[in-house]
């Protein structure tokens, strides 16, 4: 049985459907050495897959990668099969690998974007959760009785695998790629860097995500030990290392720019203003609206969450303490977050708005068009084929691995 998902330049983004076909075709073609297995059910009842290749439980050099934990980063999943390719190829080696590939199909059910040819196309169909609902995010915001299920279905795997390496699979729209580290893993960041110059990946050196992180190089970002109640109540701090791997799908030399920006507080103060500006416009049209079909509730219930997220957003980026010094590239990432935050919420909004053939959808429709040509044409923005997005990811998980593995001998 042949894959359905393969390595080309043009290839698209695989739905969960096609990513358990894939999975079941590499453990056909590998019996003795692959298996995959139903590891949780979504909230939707939708089955979650997870991938073997030389599996243990418990050993002492397992790896868990999961992929789709967002829903609008559509690359984890075809880069976990790659990996496990990889895998099967090099022989294993004495470790076991495990991929989770989607951990959220009920959201990727609602990002339906196989092949976006512009921001634009991507922003057409574009869905991402309220932070309750992600299932790596939703221990930092809800009780233990009422996580999700696909968060316990990660939780229970990271407690049977004891994984002595724990990887996230995310993907920026614009911007550059990035790695967060929740333990350091000495010696990352040259293999890292020379994958992202030989594919022409610019390499965010200031991403806002890894505000306060300290670096080890370009790109690489580790928690401090005094990190934030969120992170450290996530999944991703739930055992062992974890590597957050992020790649974008345009790419921008904005983000990679280490000059000193000439006046960061007023930028700051600028991108504030703008960021509250464009919230109020999509907030006014948002006002009394109901969604009764599932769907558009669960929209409206992302778009509520997004633009309840902006005030605070914008507090922070004014309030006293902010650093007086900052490089151009760290204020092109805080640009490029303020935007995707309201042009996000615009977004799903607009969707609800024309299954509704609502009267104010062709005003916003036009919103979002002129937002996204904006935002592309500010950062200059450049596709970054899947096959590249995926070859960069593979090599970064790969090295992350191999530098752990060197630093335990």
């Amino acid at each position: 049985m042949a894959s359905h998902v393969t390595l080309h330049r043009d290839m698209c983004y695989p739905t969960p459907h096609e990513l358990a076909l894939a999975g079941r075709a590499l453990a056909d073609e590998h019996p003795g050495r692959v298996r995959m297995r139903q590891a949780g059910v979504s909230r939707g009842g939708r089955p979650l897959w997870l991938l073997s290749v030389d599996g243990q439980r418990g050993g002492p050099r397992e790896v868990l990668v999961v992929a789709g934990a967002h829903a609008n980063e559509p690359v984890g999943g075809a880069t976990a099969l790659d990996l496990a390719r990889r895998v099967v190829r090099a022989g294993g080696g004495g470790s076991g690998w495990h991929f989770l590939l989607c951990a959220d199909p009920d959201g990727a059910d609602l990002h339906r974007t196989p092949r976006p040819y512009s921001l634009l196309d991507y922003h057409r169909h574009f869905y991402r959760p309220p932070g309750p609902e992600q299932p790596e995010w939703a221990p930092s915001l809800l009780p233990p009785d009422r996580l999700p299920p696909e968060t316990l279905a990660l939780t229970a795997l990271l407690e049977e695998l004891r994984p002595v390496l724990q990887v996230s699979l995310h993907g920026t729209d614009l911007g550059g790629s990035w790695v967060q580290l929740i333990r350091d893993i000495p010696g990352l960041a040259e293999p890292f860097g020379k994958s992202a110059a030989e594919l022409r990946i610019p390499v965010e050196t200031g991403a806002s995500d890894a505000a306060g992180w300290g670096s080890r190089g370009p790109g690489i970002f580790v928690m401090p030990q005094a990190g934030s109640a969120d992170t450290r109540l996530s999944t991703w701090c739930h055992r062992g290392t974890t590597a957050i791997v992020e790649v974008p799908m345009w790419a921008s030399g904005l983000v990679d720019d280490p000059a000193p920006h000439p006046d960061p507080r007023g930028a700051l103060r600028m991108l504030a203003e703008r960021l509250t500006r464009d919230a109020a416009r999509v907030a006014g049209l948002r006002e009394g609206l109901l969604g009764t079909e599932p769907g558009a509730a669960a929209l409206l219930r992302a778009v509520d969450w997004t633009l309840g997220l902006i005030p605070d957003v914008a507090a922070g980026w004014t309030a006293p303490g902010v650093p007086p010094e900052a490089t151009t590239a760290s204020l092109a990432s805080i640009d490029a977050f303020g935007r995707r935050l309201s042009l996000r919420a615009a977004a799903m909004l607009l969707r609800v708005l024309r299954a509704q053939a609502h009267p104010a959808a062709p005003g916003l429709d036009r919103l979002v068009t002129g937002w996204c040509e904006e935002f592309a044409a500010r950062f200059r923005a450049r596709w970054v084929p899947v096959a590249t997005q995926v070859e960069h990811q593979s090599r970064t998980v790969l090295a992350a691995y191999g530098c752990l593995q060197s630093g335990q001998a």
